[in-house]
């Protein structure tokens, strides 16, 4: 049976992988990873909008894995739509990237269950085979941050180096054209941010566990029999 503390150490691991597990749900089913402001740069130049006026040619955008929403200032008032990614609108955007992002968040879910499930192992018993020790709680927790990694560093490409805010603003707009004026990463982001920094929280722990800390001896006094005292 392992000891209190490394228990302890194990426990706390597997409801981390438990919380990463379900941040990572919760963060591909809202659609709030990117907000920003847009330009309706059609209207504005048929008006010859200046500074005081673009205000009403400024609407905004949001849009997460799955959908997204949007509002369309063109001088008319505000005009409130939403929007699905599949099946339609992936095929203007970098489909390979958009689908590896989301294959990416979905092997991080399970190899979060898997971390999860190793670590209650390990808080339970001390397993026989190695694999199924610390060092497989590694391995999964490794795993599972690593693909959470790849999935924020492939969205970033896919926002910053092909521009897929733009794309997705522009989506089956034949007579106004949309700029971007300004792009945010929201809240369902930095929970992928998280997520990684939870796994990345249980190496440590699976680490400290695996210190051997000295233990404190105490001595006892050593009796001297003598002669002397054996004849009393």
């Amino acid at each position: 049976m392992p000891g209190c503390f490394k228990k302890t150490l194990f426990a706390l691991a597997s409801l981390i992988s438990f919380v990463s597990f379900i941040l990572i749900v919760v963060a591909m089913g809202t659609p709030k990873w990117m907000t920003g402001k847009i330009l309706c740069k059609t209207g504005a130049d048929l008006v010859n909008a200046t500074d005081p006026e673009l205000v009403k040619f400024i609407g905004e955008i949001y849009y997460g894995l799955f959908r997204g929403g949007k509002i369309r200032q063109c001088g008319l008032g505000g005009r409130r739509s939403k929007f699905t990614i599949f099946p339609h609108m992936v095929k203007k955007l970098n489909t390979g990237l958009h689908v590896m992002i989301i294959m990416f968040l979905c092997v991080a879910i399970f190899f979060s269950l898997v971390s999860f499930g190793f670590c209650i192992l390990n808080a339970i018993k001390v397993p026989y085979r190695a694999i199924n020790g610390p060092a497989g709680a590694c391995l999964w927790n490794f795993l599972a941050g690593g693909f959470v990694v790849l999935a924020v560093t492939s969205f970033m490409a896919a926002v910053k180096l092909h521009h897929l805010t733009e794309r997705i603003a522009n989506f089956r707009e034949n007579v106004f054209q949309f700029v971007i004026l300004e792009e945010r990463f929201e809240d369902c982001f930095w929970i992928c941010v998280a997520s990684a920094t939870a796994h990345a929280v249980n190496l440590l722990l699976i680490a400290i566990s695996g210190i051997q800390f000295p233990k404190i001896k105490t001595k006892t006094e050593e009796v001297n029999v003598t002669a002397e005292d054996i004849m009393y």
